[in-house]
């Protein structure tokens, strides 16, 4: 069978879904500038563990180098790019555009967000757009893609190879709801999902289930959030500030109790406190690739790109299926 009737893109995240391997997909946060560098070292580094990468878009609502760019410079290296749009900054022209253009120069993924609300940026007095929401955006670049239309109802000419994903929260309030929004999602047309950090693993668990009674696993692929922690004050602060993220004060605790193993010095504790947290992220892995239905992990080393190939390789992950 010709490779056009068995994938929708060229993407390698795609290849590994569908031929049914655990999938690896990690994250480069682009620079307050014009150096573009920083992304070609993480890219060269990660490329041969992971299956794509992310690279944010405003992240936090902070003023960064475009996804666009980002994924361009990690071509450049080899790495697969997964370009990541939020609603919050353009509306349905702008989004469309740089959709032709990503496509134009290889890009092959994307993840559809809504944005965080720029009143925690750098410009908190910036004008949200929200022009579309995310499931609106996956339906658009579903339509893109497979009917080859803009949302005005004109022809696009050209190809449009694109593996299309969005987000999933399963911890977010009410719990109850979190698998009907990420249903509308999936008829949207997602073909994979990124869940935020998982950390209580038995709450997603049981999300998990519920996803599997709606039969959702058989019709998008979801990749696991993990976040390295590598300091219970890190961990104390995601429990308390960041929305969505469910942290067990547990585990707070234990990483507590490796930072104290090294008393007063500090150099010391934070050894301690990085092996834990190690420790800790293999043993979340591990135990979500024993859940029915997921299909992969998304590492988010915030700042730590470098344990990446230390988790994938500890974690029996690599080296990553070569797909065609």
């Amino acid at each position: 069978m010709a490779q056009s009737q068995q994938f929708k893109s060229n993407s390698k995240l795609e290849k590994v879904l569908t031929q049914g391997h655990f999938a690896v997909s990690g994250e480069v946060g682009p620079p307050k500038g014009t150096g573009a560098e920083g992304i070609r070292e993480k890219g060269a580094m990660l490329k041969e563990y992971t299956d794509a990468l992310n690279v944010t878009d405003n992240q936090t609502a902070i003023v960064r180098m475009c996804s666009l760019a980002g994924c361009t410079v990690l071509k450049q290296v080899g790495a697969d790019p997964l370009m990541q749009i939020v609603c919050r900054d353009r509306n349905r022209l702008a989004i469309q555009a740089d959709v032709l253009g990503a496509v134009a120069l290889g890009i092959n993924n994307f993840l559809c967000l809504s944005g965080d609300h720029q009143k925690f940026g750098n410009h908190p007095n910036a004008k949200g757009v929200y022009d579309l929401d995310s499931t609106q955006l996956i339906a658009t670049l579903r339509q893109m893609r497979d009917e080859k239309k803009f949302i005005c109802g004109e022809d696009i000419s050209g190809d449009m190879p694109m593996f299309i994903g969005a987000a999933a929260n399963p911890y977010a309030d009410p719990f109850e709801f979190r698998v009907t929004r990420l249903a509308k999602k999936v008829n949207a047309g997602a073909d994979f999902i990124q869940t935020q950090a998982i950390y209580d693993i038995d709450k997603f668990a049981r999300y998990m289930e519920l996803v599997r009674d709606m039969g959702l696993d058989k019709r998008t692929h979801i990749l696991a959030g993990i976040i390295p922690v590598r300091a219970s004050g890190m961990a104390r602060y995601m429990k308390n500030f960041v929305p969505g993220v469910a942290v067990p004060q547990s585990l707070i605790d234990r990483m507590k109790t490796a930072e104290d193993k090294g008393g007063e010095d500090k150099k010391q504790r934070a050894e301690y406190g990085r092996e834990e947290g190690i420790s800790i992220s293999l043993e979340l892995i591990e135990r979500v690739r024993q859940i029915p239905g997921v299909h992969g992990i998304h590492i988010m080393a915030v700042n730590w790109e470098e344990i990446v190939p230390v988790l994938v390789e500890r974690a029996g992950l690599y080296p990553r299926p070569q797909v065609l």
